[in-house]
């Protein structure tokens, strides 16, 4: 296990199951957890069920998180919708509550209904958050729906998600974002989430030079491949949005980090149950929940960034810390 006695981390994708879901986790369990990897702050994703798209409801997420005895270390993005006064409202959370780090936008379907699938909509998002003069976080879900095709998800063969959810799907999404972005003026900083192509990580470096722009990785697009992990029916419990790629796109991701291109780690832990999970030739196609529990494993992956990939110290600090918490705005 990866712990040095003084080295802390956050977690800034994390997915608490709490309410209707709460079967799957609770903000309890996956505090828990984060804790026994040496994890002193998580940020919630809004894509819960309902979603953390209100005032209202983001107060109730943090009542949960404070009946829990886990407010101390317990952040949340709000959900973006394209509803110019929703949006509104959220930039002004963000601006006034300490635990509401940012805001996300799905700009492809994903667990849950928050998905801005047209351009015109996302369009609007930027163009609203510029003319309300937000300067803080959006981080942004690359999957352009247009590229996708469901029909060819085939849970005997579980390598087909990356065929349903292709790398240009990604990539293409990230260049609309930067480029909507730009029009618009949006003045705060647009993080593209979970990145799984080399391409987007390049779309982002080179928009570095007059936007403020960053990106992440996870634990399993850099540790897992299609090849190697989803090549038979076992290989259905690593269905994720987006898509497991390639052991060359991986390895290339890899050096990417180490290289300083990618700005820092989140975990993406999603947790689903057993069922909803593994192969079953009597579900249907439909019923197989996309996420990964990364959180569980996350130190051993550290140790694995450093002991196999030659990582230092000190660009784990920065990967897992520093850098996440100059963008946001954590105490811990």
């Amino acid at each position: 296990m990866y712990l040095p006695a003084k080295q802390k981390h956050i977690d800034p994708h994390v997915h608490c199951r709490d309410w209707s879901q709460s079967y799957k986790s609770t903000i309890t369990e996956v505090t828990q957890i984060a804790r026994s990897q040496g994890i002193v702050a998580i940020c919630d994703m809004p894509n819960t069920e309902p979603a953390l798209t209100t005032r209202q409801r983001i107060e109730s997420r943090l009542i949960t998180a404070d009946t829990q005895n886990c407010l101390d270390g317990y952040y949340l993005w709000g959900g973006a919708t394209s509803d110019p006064d929703q949006l509104r409202e959220m930039a002004s959370i963000v601006q006034d509550n300490e635990h509401v780090v940012g805001m996300k936008m799905y700009a492809g379907k994903s667990t849950g209904d928050l998905a801005i699938v047209s351009e015109d909509a996302q369009r609007q998002v930027y163009k609203t958050l510029a003319e309300a003069g937000y300067t803080g976080v959006i981080v942004v879900h690359c999957e352009k729906e247009g590229l996708s095709n469901y029909n060819l998800w085939d849970p005997k063969a579980p390598s087909s998600w990356g065929r349903v959810k292709p790398p240009e799907a990604e990539v293409e999404s990230v260049r609309d974002q930067i480029r909507l972005a730009r029009e618009a003026g949006f003045r705060g900083q647009l993080h593209i989430g979970h990145t799984s192509v080399p391409e987007s990580v390049r779309l982002v470096d080179q928009a570095r030079k007059d936007m403020r722009i960053s990106c992440e990785v996870t634990p399993h697009h850099l540790s897992l491949s299609v090849g190697n992990d989803m090549k038979d029916e076992s290989g259905a419990v690593y269905k994720v949005n987006p898509p497991i790629r390639s052991a060359e796109m991986a390895q290339e991701l890899t050096q990417m980090l180490k290289n300083g291109m990618i700005d820092w780690i989140g975990t993406d832990h999603a947790p689903h149950t057993r069922a909803e999970k593994e192969f079953d030739a009597s579900k249907p196609a439909g019923s197989y929940a996309s996420g990964i529990q990364t959180l569980r494993t996350y130190s051993k992956f550290l140790g694995w960034l450093v002991g196999s990939n030659g990582f230092t110290e000190s660009q784990i600090e920065q990967l897992t810390y520093s850098n996440i918490k100059k963008a946001l705005k954590i105490r811990e």
